[in-house]
């Protein structure tokens, strides 16, 4: 779904339905009042986490980790690790299989138990099948060659012992598995869908086929794998209670409490996102309105209304020309060589004596009707767009420096202000508070404009516009030509 004044698309809203009484708080050139954002109409209704309810019988909610009246917790790489762990084992245990494959199969399931195991008892050999497992394969997760084999990568012969497979009949030596593994580690989180190495076979490669490949080294490949692993238990998993926090380095998970109604988490790490599509905290626009918003703003279709607010076509081969300097004799690039009137778009050869019609007032002229008005909508279109742009391009720079500013305090600067000054710091605690105050204050006000964008320019308000919209207008502000004007 894209975000532009050039089709009807912005007809999908979080919020509740918008009438009169919020317009009567707009005034007559876009800006918000204070009172014009309730907190009913922020970007999740109350008791959405994920989209789903958070129910009151969550049974995920971790025992340990301290509770705060913010309505989530935060939970590290190692809590996450033990509760991912104790699933596995209890999987394992039920299933009366290998721990590595219990692992494989509860990511197949998307680290359900309860899935796993409805489709387990239901139809054991279609899971085992999606997984790789043939069926005289057993639950053999790792095995060791008992004679002497050829490796079929590097065709050495090795002893008895040194060799080892997926638990399927391709064994290979432990140099070559590492050098597999580390590729695979490299690639990324595809690391945990490896398979046996030959093309003919599907066994999946098991936690304890690569710790027991990679226990004598290659610890920054061991450590790499382990983070996939237990990232993939937050981001493939089903439950709707937690995320891992989007800051950039951060790895610690926020786990939201039952029946809470969460909006926004502040992170430890001092980033503020939205628990419910993970983007940065857009209050009070909805995640559709903060999604089509960044998707309007990465997109081509500004480029493609400046084209047609600022260029011309040539009358002849329709190339979109710029003009940028001299008179209204226009002459087209090559191979075109078109030679035309600016204003009225005529061909210069009838510019002459008493052919000259552009100084003249003539009624309903069909040929540039269309044209004109045309342009005059992408002018008016793009002029809507920059004005509420700018202003959230403007507070969020605002914020970003009352952040640094924040940052300098807390680091020290407080410290040596309170001492130059003679008083304690904790009499100017209170400058923190004020410019974290700032920091809110600046992106709820820069997500103002784009909320009221959407609200003000909405499906009803574009049906009207969209009608002098051409079906497929010029991409790009590279496709206008630049063109002078020549005597």
């Amino acid at each position: 779904m894209t975000y532009s004044d050039s089709e009807e698309s912005y007809n999908s809203y979080d919020d509740d339905d918008y009438g009169e009484d919020y317009f009567s708080c707009v005034d007559d050139e876009g800006d918000e009042c204070s009172d014009g954002m309730d907190e009913d109409e922020s970007c999740q209704s109350d008791g959405d986490v994920g989209g789903d309810v958070v129910s009151d019988d969550d049974e995920d909610m971790p025992q340990a980790a301290e509770r705060n009246d913010k309505g989530y917790v935060f939970e590290t790489e190692a809590d996450v690790r033990k509760r991912q762990d104790e699933v596995t084992a209890s999987v394992s245990d039920l299933l009366s299989i290998p721990w590595g494959l219990a692992a494989i199969f509860l990511r197949h399931c998307r680290w359900d138990p309860e899935r796993l195991e409805n489709e387990w008892f239901s139809d054991e050999r279609r899971i085992r099948e999606a997984v790789g497992l043939t069926a005289d394969q057993g639950d053999a997760a790792t095995a060791v060659n008992d004679r002497p084999l050829t490796c079929a990568i590097c065709f050495d012969v090795h002893a008895p012992g040194e060799m080892i497979s997926a638990g399927c009949a391709h064994y290979y030596c432990r140099e070559c598995w590492g050098g597999y593994i580390h590729a695979a580690v490299g690639d990324g989180a595809r690391c945990l869908v490896l398979q046996c190495p030959d093309p003919s076979c599907g066994a999946p490669v098991t936690r304890e086929l690569v710790r027991e490949v990679l226990a004598a080294g290659e610890d920054d490949d061991r450590a790499r794998y382990e983070t996939f692993v237990v990232r993939s238990y937050v981001e493939e998993g089903t439950s709707k209670y937690v995320r891992w926090c989007p800051g950039l380095g951060c790895t610690l998970a926020v786990r939201a409490e039952p029946g809470s109604a969460l909006y926004e988490v502040a992170c430890e790490c001092r980033h503020v996102f939205c628990f419910r599509c993970g983007e940065e905290a857009h209050r009070p626009a909805s995640c559709e309105t903060a999604r089509e918003w960044m998707a309007k703003n990465s997109s081509d279709g500004e480029n493609a209304n400046w084209v047609l607010a600022n260029t011309k076509h040539c009358p002849k081969c329709r190339r979109a020309i710029e003009k940028n300097q001299g008179c209204n004799h226009m002459t087209c690039h090559a191979p075109c060589r078109h030679e035309f009137c600016w204003i009225c778009l005529g061909p210069w050869s009838e510019h002459g004596g008493s052919y000259y019609q552009c100084n003249r007032y003539v009624a309903h002229r069909p040929e540039n009707a269309k044209e004109e008005k045309r342009r005059e909508h992408a002018k008016a279109s793009l002029d809507r767009y920059m004005f509420y742009y700018e202003r959230w391009m403007t507070h969020g720079s605002s914020m970003k420096k009352a952040r640094q500013d924040l940052d300098r305090l807390e680091g020290g600067a407080l410290r040596g202000f309170a001492e130059a000054n003679g008083v304690s710091q904790a009499e100017l605690g209170c400058l923190e508070e004020a410019f974290a105050l700032i920091v809110e204050s600046r992106r709820v006000l820069s997500w103002t404009y784009p909320f009221v964008y959407g609200v003000l320019h909405g499906p009803g308000a574009r049906q009207e516009e969209n009608r002098a919209v051409p079906a497929h207008p010029e991409r790009g502000r590279t496709s206008a030509s630049r063109g002078s004007g020549t005597n």
